[in-house]
């Protein structure tokens, strides 16, 4: 039985994900910074306390997983703030990129033990990330947090190729949930649903892709 390891899964697209793979057989593990008893009823190992700026969290989880192999990890956790050029704040701005960016590298730094030929990465990126498609402008943080995060897994997906392990980069869409809002258009399983279809599909030769979950490849 194939497990699957989601980096932020008491909400929203986190949970859906947990629910979905639950649902296609997989043996899911699961982190979370704060409890939850839904997600301990759905996961069959949770980790509660887990912080991805944390490094002596992501340190215990390494050592709570050593025995464990991970075929999918999923690092889905990050935050959203929304400033303008006249209203940003520098401590701000930084720590959005430090989760969102930052936070799931150290999650493969940590983690990379486990992984083996044939395991995949997913980063939940944002459309947002993507210089080209830039056209509203302002949210600083959050496009930069997630354009950074981007360039990592392109390099992640090259240096772990010799691996066999392949990275992708996921867009899911607007999704309703706490971070976006109920005037989102998607529901978080439909977002989860595309997501692993997505993964599903990833091999080496498409490692280091951005793409929507729906599919559509989406400009850096």
């Amino acid at each position: 039985m194939p497990t699957c390891l989601i980096i932020g899964a008491n909400r929203g697209i986190g949970l859906a994900l947990v629910k979905t793979y639950h649902l296609h057989g997989y043996r899911v593990l699961a982190t979370s910074r704060t409890p939850s008893d839904v997600l301990e009823s759905l996961a069959e190992r949770t980790f509660t306390g887990i912080d991805v700026n944390n490094n002596d969290t992501l340190s215990s989880l390494a050592q709570q997983l050593h025995n464990e192999s991970i075929d999918v990890l999923i690092c889905n956790a990050g935050i959203w703030d929304d400033e303008s050029i006249e209203s940003f704040n520098d401590a701000k701005i930084m720590h959005v990129i430090e989760t969102n960016a930052l936070g799931p590298l150290r999650v493969v730094k940590y983690l990379l033990p486990r992984l083996k030929t044939g395991s995949k990465i997913a980063f939940i990126t944002s459309r947002m990330g993507s210089i080209t498609d830039n056209e509203s402008g302002g949210r600083y943080s959050y496009r930069m947090s997630k354009a950074a995060l981007n360039a990592a897994g392109k390099s992640l997906s090259i240096d772990l190729k010799d691996r066999g392990v392949a990275v992708i980069m996921i867009h899911p869409g607007w999704v309703k949930t706490d971070m976006s809002g109920q005037n989102a258009t998607i529901k978080p399983e439909a977002a989860a649903r595309g997501i692993i279809d997505r993964i599903n599909e990833l091999t080496l030769a498409h490692s280091g892709s951005f793409v929507h979950q729906e599919g559509e490849s989406l400009p850096w």
